[in-house]
Formats: C-alpha cells, sequence, structure tokens
C-alpha cells in the first residue's frame, strides 16, 4: 500500500491521450526533432533512444480511462490511478511547502500520460523519450509503458513508491522552471560536475523532499494525509530505481563502459545521494545543488 484508501483524487487532474497520426516513427524528422527540442530544454540526451522509437503509429484513439481514479484505494490497485493520485499530492505538497520555505508561488503543471507518441510545446515525441518534463507548455509527459521498461531493461524497481519517484522527479523540474533554473543555467552541459547533472539531482532531491511531506500533508478533500508513511523497503525500492538509471550503470549497460564527462542525469551514487537529501531533510534549500563545490 502506498496512499491512504479514504484520500479523494480528481480523476481529471490528468489529461490522457491514446495513439496519434502516422508518421511519427524512428526514422522521422519529426522523431529527430523532438528528441533534440526536449533534450535542449531539459539537458536530457535523448539522442540514443531515436533508433529505438517505433516505426509508426496507428490513428488518434481514445487514452487510458482515467474516470475511476477518484479514491486512494484506485490508486493502490491501479498505475494510471496512482498517477492521478500522485499528481494531487504533488500539488498540495508543493503548494504548502514553497509557501512556507521560499518567495516563489506555486503553479500547478499539467500532467499529460500518453500512448506511443505526443505532440508538445517542445516538439512531438515518442514513448521511445521516457518520462519529461516540457518547459515550453509547462508539463509532465508519461506512457505508462516506462515502468515496465524499469523493471525489464534498467533492472529498476516497478513499485509503487519507485514510480511515484519518477513522477516525482519530473515536478521537480516544474519546481525548477518556477524558480527559473532554465533561463539561469545552461542545463545542456554534460559532464560528472556539469549543469545537467546538477539540475537532473536537483529534481531527484526535490522528488525526496515530496516523499518527506506526503505522508505529513493533509488532503482537503479527505482529511487524511495522502501517503502512508513509506517503510524502508518501499523507500529501499525508491532508491534502487534511482541507482537503476544513473548514468554510468545504464552506459556501462548499453554501451560496455561509463564516461563521466558525457553524463547528463548522475551517477547511481549521485542520484541516490541527493534524492536521500531531500527524503531525509524536506528542505527546498537543501536542494542546492547549483552552490555545491560538488555534487
Amino acid at each position: 500500500m502506498s496512499f491512504n484508501e479514504g484520500v479523494r483524487s480528481d480523476s481529471s487532474r490528468v489529461r490522457s491521450s491514446g495513439r496519434t497520426a502516422a508518421g511519427i516513427g524512428g526514422g522521422s524528422i519529426l522523431t529527430v526533432l523532438a528528441v533534440v527540442l526536449i533534450s535542449q530544454f531539459t539537458g536530457i540526451d535523448l539522442t540514443g533512444l531515436l533508433s529505438a522509437a517505433p516505426q509508426g503509429s496507428s490513428s488518434a484513439g481514445p487514452g487510458v480511462d482515467l474516470s475511476e481514479c477518484t479514491t486512494g484505494r484506485a490508486a493502490n490497485e491501479r498505475t494510471e490511478c496512482r498517477m492521478v493520485t500522485t499528481a494531487d499530492s504533488l500539488d498540495v505538497v508543493w503548494q504548502e511547502q514553497l509557501a512556507a520555505q521560499s518567495s516563489t508561488g506555486y503553479q500547478a503543471p499539467g500532467f499529460q500520460i500518453f500512448q506511443d507518441a505526443v505532440s508538445t510545446g517542445c516538439g512531438s515525441a515518442t514513448s521511445a523519450t521516457g518520462p519529461f518534463y516540457c518547459p515550453a507548455d509547462a508539463t509532465v509527459y508519461l506512457d505508462l509503458g516506462f515502468f515496465q521498461q524499469m523493471e525489464s531493461d534498467f533492472g529498476a524497481a516497478n513499485a509503487p513508491l519507485a514510480q511515484e519517484y519518477v513522477v516525482a522527479h519530473e515536478w521537480g523540474h516544474h519546481i525548477q522552471n518556477l524558480h527559473g533554473v532554465f533561463s539561469t543555467h545552461d542545463t545542456r552541459e554534460q559532464g560528472e560536475q556539469g549543469a545537467g547533472v546538477r539540475s537532473e539531482l536537483q529534481a531527484d532531491c526535490y522528488a525526496g523532499v515530496w516523499m518527506n511531506w506526503a505522508s505529513r500533508t493533509i488532503d482537503p478533500d479527505s482529511g487524511v494525509p495522502f501517503l502512508v508513511e513509506p517503510t524502508e523497503a518501499q523507500i529501499a525500492d525508491a532508491l534502487q530505481t534511482a541507482q537503476a538509471i544513473g548514468d554510468d550503470r545504464l552506459q556501462e549497460r548499453y554501451q560496455g563502459a561509463s564516461n563521466a564527462d558525457t553524463w547528463t542525469h548522475g551517477s547511481a551514487q549521485q542520484r541516490q545521494k541527493w534524492l536521500l537529501t531531500g527524503l531525509e531533510s524536506g528542505s527546498i534549500a537543501s536542494c542546492d545543488t547549483w552552490s555545491a563545490p560538488t555534487v
């Protein structure tokens, strides 16, 4: 279990779209442009995924049905409903914590679940891109199939808190956007201590801040905390996922060796460290990866 069963969720909070029109294939110019644009906005090097993109897609169709995603019980039973309740929780936690810990006001991002391909303010993208945040339209995009890929391809934990960590990380990029990070730092910079890695590690830390507060933040619609206090095993799942998607682990897995000069997200150790920093402190200030001599 992850969420308190009595939590009430707004199923309209998350948008869902089906397959887009054909033509967004692995070798198409649209896919290339999408990957380049998203990489420029987020500092995430996605060019290696171009060959993995699906060849074409069927005509537009309905998205995932979220109409039954109205309770914490549904969130604990179904992945798509877990996304809805996670979004609700992230909204309330960040609204409260930004007001308490900073001078930045909270504006909720969009959140869209898609299948196969999607059109965004950063360009067209496919499910091969993985979850991402687009600053141009202030929206988090996610294909639910990524969670199976986490387990099968990356060796990560496909467990509730691990899934929520992935979403909370992308929300962290939205918090950065509200703070003006993308206009202040060149997050396209690669390298172990580069701005791209520092940006990603800060997003990991912000995910930890959410984990710290979610079990103590009251759902205004039900009067109970959103999250059941995570167990050590659940936290271990999230940490395992952070470790599995570290640059060094992924490069060793797919390239045979790791090159720290080309890192964009940080090593397994770095990602675990900063997720724990946010989780243990609950402090936005503790996530200042920009001032840290080394990250």
